[in-house]
């Protein structure tokens, strides 16, 4: 049995943008409100986090200024996936080196290898480092899964530790082939409740950006056996997660945070600004919630 990283919510942070850069003491400011509001773990540099448009040492320089004002007080996850294997490994092997707790390693995109390439790639990834793996299967974005066998296989490597798991329809079967092998955590903010009834440990979520006490509650209640409170918060978020996935994220999130006041900057091109459309629609979800 393997050590579980964290349970509850892992905020996908974003990160906040200015016209020179990364807005730092605005990223501080967002970490210290998760840790005040409960949140229980942040990923630094993932898909909401835009690392794909950061070059390498911006990449590398927001997630140690970021571990190190986190300082050990929640788990701090960082983004080190790439298509390149040679690349992930030394992302990989950096962000161990400034001192985070665990990586999160997306499914490599593009190339679309095989299942044999699947686990010759994060395995040789998790042999470069000693601290825990985070598997990233999300196929909407990779256009590739990570077949339950082929996790299954994965499991066996001493320190790839859980599976960000987007894809519902195969958790009870990675369950039932990894047993506590492979912690699952889920991708999808839709999905919360229904995974921590297999067996989840928590989230990696989006929608924590701007309700970072209801996610923590949301799989609290459901692990302390307050399954009312959990479903009911799973949902109430119906209406905003919808919004929040009107358009690619993390175009509405940013547009949420920044409408609630936290001035996080614009997403960097090739995404854009939300559409009125879409704008319309969260701020219809915000105000049901009770944000605006």
């Amino acid at each position: 049995m393997k050590k579980t990283l964290f349970t509850g919510s892992c905020v996908a942070l974003v990160t906040p943008f200015n016209d020179t850069g990364v807005d730092y003491k605005k990223l501080e400011e967002l970490i210290e409100w998760h840790i005040k509001e409960g949140t229980d773990a942040i990923l630094i540099c993932g898909t909401t986090g835009e690392a794909s448009t950061m070059p390498d040492e911006e990449h590398k320089e927001v997630v140690r200024f970021a571990t190190e004002i986190i300082n050990k007080r929640v788990h701090v996850m960082a983004g080190a996936g790439s298509n390149d294997t040679s690349h992930a490994i030394k992302l990989s092997q950096y962000c161990e080196g400034v001192g985070v707790d665990s990586i999160l390693s997306v499914t490599p995109y593009y190339n679309k290898t095989t299942q044999e390439g699947l686990y010759q790639h994060f395995k040789a990834i998790a042999e470069s480092i000693t601290i825990p793996m985070v598997l990233y299967n999300v196929p909407s974005r990779t256009n590739l899964n990570i077949n339950p066998a082929t996790l299954k296989r994965l499991a066996e490597i001493e320190n790839i530790a859980a599976v960000k798991e987007c894809n519902l329809l195969q958790a009870s079967e990675i369950l039932y082939l990894c047993g506590d092998k492979l912690d699952l955590y889920s991708g999808e903010d839709g999905n919360v409740v229904p995974l921590l009834a297999l067996g989840g440990k928590g989230v990696i979520s989006v929608i924590a950006n701007i309700i970072p006490g209801d996610t923590h509650k949301m799989v609290k209640s459901f692990l302390e056996g307050d399954i009312k409170t959990s479903r009911d918060l799973q949902i109430k978020s119906v209406p905003l997660e919808k919004a929040l996935f009107c358009e690619t994220n993390p175009i509405p999130i940013k547009a949420a945070m920044n409408l609630l006041g936290f001035n996080v900057g614009k997403c960097r091109l090739p995404l854009v600004e939300i559409s009125e459309t879409g704008m319309n629609q969260l701020k219809r979800a915000m105000s049901e919630y009770g944000l605006i």
